[in-house]
Order: C-alpha cells, then structure tokens, then sequence
C-alpha cells in the first residue's frame, strides 16, 4: 500500500494512528457510550478498510463504493465486539468486513438464484454474523447450520449459490499477473484426443444423411425423444422412423469401422 490514498475524499496519509492501548481505552469508551471516541476509532481504522478493499481490486467495481461498505462492516464490527474477549479487534472486524463487501457484490450481482435459496444464505450470513459476535471467530457451517435447525447440505448449498464467480482470467494462488491463472488449471475432458476424432468422424458421417435422418437422429439420440413422439414431430409413421433410423445408424457406423 502507498503512504497516500485518497478514496472516498479521504487522504488515508492524514488519517490517525493510535497505539494498541490507544485503540483498547477508545474501545472501553465507545462501549460506555462515547460517540466521540467512536468517530475517532472509525477514522483510525479506516487502513483497515482500505486493505481488505484491495483484496477486490481485480473486480470491475468502483473502489469508492467498496470502501463505503467496508466502512459499514467496520461499524457493524465495532458495534458487536466484545471487550471482554481476548481478542484483537481487527482479527474480529476483517471478516465482518470482507462479509460486507461480499454481500454488496453478491446484490448486486447478475447471477440470480432462487428464492427459497437465497433466503437460506440470507439466513445463515445473519447466523454467521450472530454466532460470530458470540464465538469472536468464524464460525464453521455445522454451526450455523444447527443454529438454523436446517440440514448442512442445504446451508451448503445456499452460500455456494450466492458465492461470488470467480474469472477464469484470475491469478492463482499470487496477486502477481504474470502468475497462472485458473483457466490454466482446468482440463478440457470433451476434447481429449478420441473425443475429438469421433467428433470429427460424426461430422463427417452426418453430412452423408438427407435432412430427414439428421432431424430424428437429432430427436432420437440427443433429445431422447422416442420412435412414436419422433414420428408425431416429422409427421411420418413409426415404422417409416424406425426404417429411416436403421438406415442412418448404418450410415454412421460405416466412420468408425
């Protein structure tokens, strides 16, 4: 990170820094009620936004609006951090903060998903962050999945649908661009060397069949229509179909003997 920053107006260079103590004895006066030292504490860890912030620096996002949720993460993590846990409170606020800003992103998303699922997730991210004030960690799915008396399958299944998609175009592993990204990482299974000659022998085959035998070969074998419903939509007999079939199987066949 940069000595200068300025996002959302603020020049991150003049922002406060405050000691650990420092940062413990505002804690214990905000618990007391003290918006002052609040709003002092907000401003002093507003580098602490700004890290996890970057963490999403390769989404198409506006940074400014990220860093504006961020910050809600932050006060929500203020709001629910329990002093007399002995816990580090950034080691509370980033995943409430990385929470946050994930569920902006998944908002305002263009994958939809289903109701009945993403009423689930919705109910188990507010598990998450309940059990997370109580526990001052992370708590595991098998957690919140008894919290929601909901299988954890179900739990599962739910966050997996309203995860953020990943780009193929992603660095693994490195932030570095030069590093492999996942489309390196992932076969091709339906064009190994065989697959793609049949594919090629198929094509070769099927230009050899009027269009008649094309379309109930279509219908036959990669719609899994049967011999009568085949005959209904080209509006011949069952026994023309069943001959036309025949026919077009033996013409095929002859590519791959």
């Amino acid at each position: 990170m940069s000595n200068k920053v300025i996002i959302c107006g603020v020049d991150t260079s003049t922002l406060p820094k405050f000691s650990a103590t420092e940062l413990c004895e505002l804690m214990n006066k905000i618990k007391q009620g003290d918006e002052n030292a609040k709003q002092q504490f907000i401003f002093g860890n507003m580098r602490l936004v700004l890290s996890v912030v970057q963490r999403f620096a390769n989404r198409k996002e506006n940074m400014d609006d990220l860093f504006q949720v961020g910050c809600v993460g932050l006060i929500k993590a203020i709001d629910n951090f329990d002093v007399t846990l002995n816990v580090k409170f950034s080691t509370y606020a980033v995943p409430m903060i990385i929470g946050e800003i994930r569920r902006f992103l998944r908002d305002n998303s263009a994958i939809r998903v289903s109701r009945s699922l993403r009423d689930i997730a919705y109910k188990a991210l507010q598990s998450r962050e309940k059990l997370g004030a109580t526990l001052q960690r992370e708590p595991t799915l098998e957690e919140i999945a008894l919290d929601l008396d909901t299988p954890y399958r179900q739990v599962a299944c739910a966050l997996d649908a309203i995860s953020e998609p990943m780009s193929l175009s992603e660095p693994m592993y490195s932030d570095d661009p030069d590093a492999s990204e996942l489309s390196d990482h992932i076969a091709d299974i339906t064009n190994a060397d065989d697959k793609w000659l049949d594919n090629v022998s198929i094509q070769d085959a099927l230009t050899e069949l009027a269009p008649r035998e094309k379309k109930i070969l279509l219908l036959r074998y990669y719609l899994g229509h049967t011999q009568v419903e085949v005959s209904e939509e080209v509006g011949i007999s069952q026994a023309q179909v069943s001959r036309l079939e025949k026919n077009a199987l033996n013409v095929v066949k002859k590519y791959f003997t």
